[in-house]
């Protein structure tokens, strides 16, 4: 690999550290299973869904993945 190519690999954004898309997904991934586990132990008695956290972590991962 070239270093141009490495470089295209990677982007700025906003996370505080350089990733690629993979690592971008991983975090989303991550997001996604605490997210869900803090729905379901508080949210989820309240009578509110845990898809309603599956949405909100779709949103979020593919906003990271995407701008990240």
């Amino acid at each position: 690999m070239t270093s141009q190519s490495r470089n295209k690999e990677r982007k700025p954004g906003f996370l505080p550290i350089e990733t690629n898309w993979f690592d971008r997904l991983f975090i989303s991934v991550v997001i996604w299973v605490a997210l869900s586990l803090f729905w379901m132990r508080f949210i989820e008695p309240f009578g509110l869904s845990v898809w309603c956290a599956a949405a909100i972590s779709a949103v979020l991962g593919a906003y990271i993945v995407r701008k990240g």
